[in-house]
Order: structure tokens, then sequence, then C-alpha cells
């Protein structure tokens, strides 16, 4: 058995799915259900034994040690974080309190679950620690993408509570023992995104002949990673690697904001015509850039692909026709995303299946 925090979300919640498609190793999946946390993801798996729904905060430590000490999971998958940086620049208490403060109670509930245990289970057990290339800051044009020895340089509020916690799962394993594996990723694409990210708002606005806003230039650079390979990646680090180190995990995929939504506009011109005939781009605005918006980013993804032979199967253009894909054949959730429908049902359902926990 293993548990995961944050599995309602985005990566969280494809990372369950993909997870249950592979094995049949029961989850423990623990999320409080914010705004991005949505149970429809997960509806696949309504009635599925291998798959339990907590409604709960990481930061709730008598709950996550009372998870840990009566389900007896082998790993600890920690994807809940609040991770929209828009966000944080507007309200970073939120930020601090879940990304910084919840990491610490989960770290210590684990640290004391760990303990506990005989000593071949102690062996085998690993907290795996989900985190971003946005620690690590901005990168000039032409500089070498960030590797795990790159200096942290966070320049967001968002960033820097992450860099917090990678610091404290880091200091937990060095001084604790804790078995800690620290992964960062580059920015994940795919279905059940959230529509505040770049790739399914925009599709979101697209077809609902809005306006596609893009910072600036459009010329911020990122490296793009196709959810499903990141969970591809997950499951390998869990396998195979090692307590104590970090592995970058991207999709060689650098491209600028503005060439994605182009891209989008292209896929959506040849799949989804608008009724007047006009290109999508014609939607396309530019908005004032926001406070500390980093440059660029690019993630050097070596050091796994030579340690534990993972590297990414999707390319950018088949990841993203997929997306675009997904999108167009689920516009009822979408929908309800947006207008927040999904809510009470979700939160009716959390309470029913948060009983259910042994």
């Amino acid at each position: 058995m293993i548990l995961i925090t944050g599995g309602a979300g985005f990566i969280g919640g494809n990372f369950v799915l993909d997870w249950l498609a592979q094995c049949d190793e029961p989850v423990i999946n623990l999320d409080k259900l914010t705004y991005a946390g949505n149970l429809e993801t997960l509806a696949p798996l309504q009635g599925d034994p291998r798959h339990t729904f907590v409604q709960g905060d990481i930061g709730d430590r008598a709950l996550v040690e009372q998870l840990l000490h009566t389900c007896r999971p082998r790993a600890v998958l920690h994807f809940a974080a609040e991770s929209h940086v828009d966000q944080s620049i507007q309200g970073p208490d939120a930020f601090v309190q879940t990304n910084i403060v919840g990491t610490f109670h989960l770290l210590e509930a684990a640290r004391s679950y760990c303990n506990s245990l005989p000593q071949a289970e102690r062996a085998a057990f690993r907290f795996l620690h989900i985190s971003t290339d946005e620690v690590y800051g901005s990168l000039p044009p032409d500089a070498p993408a960030f590797a795990e020895t790159h200096s942290y340089a966070p320049n967001s509020p968002y960033s820097a509570s992450k860099a917090a916690s990678d610091h404290l799962a880091r200091a937990w394993h060095r001084t604790y023992g804790l078995p800690v594996i620290t992964t960062h990723c580059s920015n994940n694409y795919g279905p059940w995104q959230f529509p505040e990210k770049l790739i399914p708002l925009m599709i979101a606005n697209a077809l609902a002949g809005k306006p596609l806003p893009i910072y600036g230039d459009g010329m911020h650079i990122r490296d793009w990673l196709y959810v499903q390979d990141h969970c591809r990646a997950l499951r390998r680090v869990l396998e195979a690697g090692q307590p104590g180190e970090s592995y970058n995990i991207g999709g060689w995929n650098e491209k600028p904001n503005l060439e994605i939504v182009q891209t989008l506009c292209r896929q959506l011109d040849r799949l989804h015509p608008r009724a007047d005939g006009n290109s999508y781009d014609t939607q396309i605005t530019f908005v004032q850039d926001r406070p500390g918006h980093d440059r660029r980013y690019a993630i050097d993804a070596r050091k796994i692909e030579r340690e534990l032979g993972w590297q990414p199967a999707e390319t950018f253009a088949t990841g993203i026709a997929r997306t675009v894909q997904w999108y167009l054949e689920h516009p009822d959730w979408v929908a309800n995303i947006q207008s927040g429908a999904y809510r009470a049902q979700a939160g009716a359902t959390a309470n029913t299946a948060a009983k259910a926990v042994p």
C-alpha cells in the first residue's frame, strides 16, 4: 500500500489513475479538496476497493499519523501543494501554510511512523517529495539547463515555499535518516488540469470566444512535460531511486509561451474550426507581465535517464495533440470546473469516503 497526498489534483490524480492501471497495490489518497482538487478526476475508481479517498489536510498531524499507523503504507508520495504563481503573489499565506508548514507536519508524521517499523520495513520505506524546477530561479537565454546541482534561487512566493519544503525534506533525511527522495519536474500538461494553467486556460478561452491573454512579449520559455511521462518517471524513482538523491524530470521541450498558444490555435483550427472561419490566433492578446516573472526554465534530465533508465515517451507534438483532443472530448468537465458546480457533490462524496478509512 502507498499513501498519496494531493491525489485529487492534476498530477496526483493522474498518478493515482496510472498507478492502479498498472498494478493492484492499494492507494490511500489524502487530499484537502481545495478549489483545484477535483474528485471527478478519480471517477473511474468509484467503487474500486484498491482506492480509498480521505478528505483532509497534510497539516493535520493527528490524521496523518492515524492513516500511517493504521494503513501501514510502504511509501508516501507527497504531491499536495499550492502551485499557482499568480495566486501566490496575490495571497502568499496559503502557500506558506500548505507548502512549508504542511510539509513539516507530514515529514514529522512520516518520521514517527518510519521509526516504529520493524527493521526490514523501515529499510524499504520511502518518502517521495515531488517538487518543481521553479526553485532554481530563472535562466539566461544561453545558459545550460538546470541540473540537480544548480543553486536554488526562487523568485516568487510559490517557488520560495517549494524551495523551503525541499530544504526541510533534505534536512529530515540528513538529520533523522528519513529515506527522502526529491524530484523536480518541469511544466506539466495533459488531461484533468485545472483551467488556470496556461494550456487548459487557452483551450477553454479559445472555445468560449474569449481573449487568449499572454504575459509580456510571450517569450517566457518553459520546458514542457506530458503528465503521463511524469507519472512513469515517479514510478521509476519510487522503484529504484536512492534516498537522499534528487532527480530532475523534464520533457526536453523548451518553448516560449507564445509558441505554445499558437500551436494550440492551429490544433483547434483543424479539429474544431471557428464558425466564422477565422483562426483562433486572432483571439491572442498581450497583457502586462506579472511581477518577478522568470524568463526561462529548462530541465537537464540526463541523471534520471543515466541512473534509472527513464526518458519521456511523448514528444511535444504527440502530447499536445492528445491533450487538445482530451479537452475537446470533455467539455462538461471543463464547464463544471469553471463554474464550481462539482464542489458540493465532491464534498459530500469525500465525507462519505473518509468514513470508510479503516
